[in-house]
């Protein structure tokens, strides 16, 4: 115990020497903390849309109305010339053209039908599926409207008097960063937990300290320990500062759960995470090299992680990745616990799969490590 309390002294003189070190702590997680979330909202607005309106009628000036006071759409162009708006579209200067066609309104009080066209650019897959269901759940909206004012009282039947209440459970008004803070709060501190862990021992195997300590003594999972202690702790105060003072006080996001099962997560979490940065520097002899590694597997981690992209819509070979990436497991606690208010009881699962891994990567760890080369 007191040969730990020595390596815990010299490794926390060693990481407050290191100004670099003390920006990465502090500085880094809290600008990301501001800056990604407002960056990645993935709730796409602005659509540029070029309107042709060859009708100019009443009706045809009410959904033109309505498509723009959705807050999704923004007017690109408004003209009669087809041509002339696609020649916008092929500029990129538009998303989507909408025409309405001649005699529109007409159509519609004598035939009760009309058409529209709609032409998507597609060269952005998302942004044109999403952009051309937004037009089309307008375009319905709007048809009921006029449905609703021609029909008279006598001939409304039970269809048109249905009407549909949506309440949005833990995330009420659909605060897109409500969402994605908690995921990004995760993988800052898997980023600066793993890279920093990485960085640690194989700059001791470039200065030569390793070789000093090698000779002593001391044993390999006291060494270990000495490591990892000192990042944990530096990990639970990046969490912190994240949690309580960037999420509450910028984003007003409070949590529902309980803080206590939040930490306790994050605990066993940074053990596996911190292992994961042992078995790197054990591997690496550079700190280019520790780099190289901590960045591959970051990578694959943050993707993999359900953070942008849902695990469900992932083909089966992704979704096995995914369940081997500890992230997607603090990632899915954070959001059941600020959002949903969820206890230890419904997170069960995970703190049995996060401590195995904990286990296995610090074991993993310990035995790779040689005091010998």
């Amino acid at each position: 115990m007191r040969t730990l309390m020595f390596l815990l002294q010299k490794e926390f003189r060693q990481i407050f020497r290191n100004a670099m070190i003390l920006r990465m702590i502090i500085a880094m997680p809290i600008i990301q903390l501001l800056i990604m979330p407002m960056a990645a909202d993935f709730e796409i607005k602005n659509i540029t849309i070029s309107i042709v309106d060859h009708d100019r009628s009443s009706y045809s000036q009410k959904l033109v109305n309505k498509i723009i006071a959705s807050g999704y759409f923004r007017l690109n162009d408004y003209s009669s010339s087809f041509h002339e708006s696609f020649g916008e579209f092929q500029n990129d200067n538009s998303d989507l053209i909408l025409e309405i066609p001649l005699n529109f309104e007409k159509d519609l009080v004598r035939e009760n039908s009309s058409d529209l066209f709609i032409a998507v650019n597609a060269i952005n897959g998302t942004k044109a599926s999403v952009g051309s269901s937004y037009l089309g759940r307008i375009i319905s909206d709007y048809n009921s409207d006029i449905r609703l004012q021609r029909s008279e009282p006598q001939q409304m039947t039970a269809s048109h008097l249905i009407e549909i209440t949506t309440l949005n459970w833990f995330n009420p008004f659909l605060n897109y960063p409500f969402f994605m803070v908690p995921g990004i709060l995760v993988v800052l501190v898997t980023m600066v937990g793993a890279f920093m862990c990485a960085l640690n021992i194989v700059k001791e195997k470039e200065v030569g300290t390793i070789e000093q300590i090698n000779v002593t003594p001391i044993k390999k999972y006291i060494f270990i320990l000495g490591k990892l202690i000192p990042f944990w702790l530096i990990g639970i105060f990046i969490f912190s500062i994240g949690l309580f003072i960037i999420a509450r006080f910028v984003y007003g996001i409070i949590p529902m759960g309980s803080v206590i099962v939040l930490y306790s997560f994050l605990g066993i979490y940074l053990i596996a995470l911190l292992g994961i940065g042992l078995i790197i520097s054990t591997y690496s002899n550079t700190q280019q090299q520790a780099m190289s590694l901590a960045f591959f597997c970051m990578m694959i981690f943050l993707l993999m992680s359900g953070l942008f992209t849902p695990i469900e819509s992932m083909p089966e070979w992704a979704k096995v990745i995914a369940k081997c990436n500890p992230v997607t497991y603090f990632i899915e606690v954070m959001r059941m616990v600020v959002l949903k208010g969820s206890g230890f009881s419904d997170l069960i699962w995970q703190f049995l799969i996060i401590c195995g891994m904990a286990v296995f990567f610090n074991t993993w760890a310990i035995v790779n490590y040689k005091k010998t080369s």
